[in-house]
């Protein structure tokens, strides 16, 4: 395996006010590809904004951040835009479905910056739907499914468009303990079966074991980058 991900000395800070508020600094951290890795930590240690730096939702405010041979600290804002699109895939804690539409609508939704026609847009959703066990429940909206058929959607969402790194933002933090382990392991499928690689926050020690590799931040800056969960 190849490094995917590649941080050097990287730092974010905040302005509220007159405060300036430094969340992260002097993070160095490498990603394999394939890899499956849990981000844990307190509240506040920075979890978040770590893992918004690597999605390429936020910028850096020192250091380099490489994801797949690109500078993401170096792109511009449309530039960064347009590799988030093709490269990744977001997975939150609220599902953040659209109500009036279908399950299989959900899905496409990423794929309507593409060049795809409707027909090969509702293809990719349906192989999508299929690949998280959802086939039977395409033409059903949001009020008609479980929590965690609903996150299972959003996954099936975030791997349309084929990108090679999913990051998850707390994906069973709204979800009971059955409905969150279902969710793990079609994470853990799409990480072994599909060579997806995986950065997931959470606060749960019991979701953290499904991930290969566990990586603690304390205020801002990591704690243990090599930990592995008990078997």
């Amino acid at each position: 395996m190849s490094a995917l991900v590649h941080l050097r000395n990287l730092s974010k800070t905040y302005t509220r006010g007159l405060q300036k508020v430094e969340v992260l600094h002097g993070i160095d951290l490498d990603i394999e590809s394939g890899d499956f890795v849990a981000l844990m930590g307190p509240s506040g240690s920075g979890k978040t904004t770590l893992l918004n730096l690597i999605g390429g939702l936020d910028g850096p405010t020192g250091g380099s951040i490489t994801v797949g041979g690109e500078r993401l600290d170096q792109l511009s804002e449309n530039a960064l835009a347009r590799w988030r699109s093709s490269h990744v895939g977001f997975v939150f804690q609220f599902y953040n479905l659209l109500a009036t539409l279908s399950a299989r609508r959900n899905v496409e939704l990423p794929l309507l910056l593409t060049r795809l026609s409707g027909a090969q847009r509702r293809q990719r959703a349906d192989i999508a739907l299929q690949l998280v066990g959802l086939a039977d429940r395409a033409v059903h909206k949001p009020s008609e499914l479980s929590g965690g058929q609903q996150q299972r959607v959003a996954i099936a969402r975030a791997i349309v468009s084929d990108p090679e790194l999913l990051v998850c933002d707390e994906p069973t933090g709204d979800l009971d303990r059955q409905s969150a382990a279902e969710v793990l392991t079609l994470l853990q499928q799409l990480n072994r079966d599909h060579g997806k690689t995986i950065i997931m926050v959470t606060h749960d020690p019991k979701a953290a074991e499904f991930a290969r590799r566990v990586v603690y931040l304390d205020k801002g800056t990591l704690a243990d980058n090599a930990q592995r969960p008990a078997a």
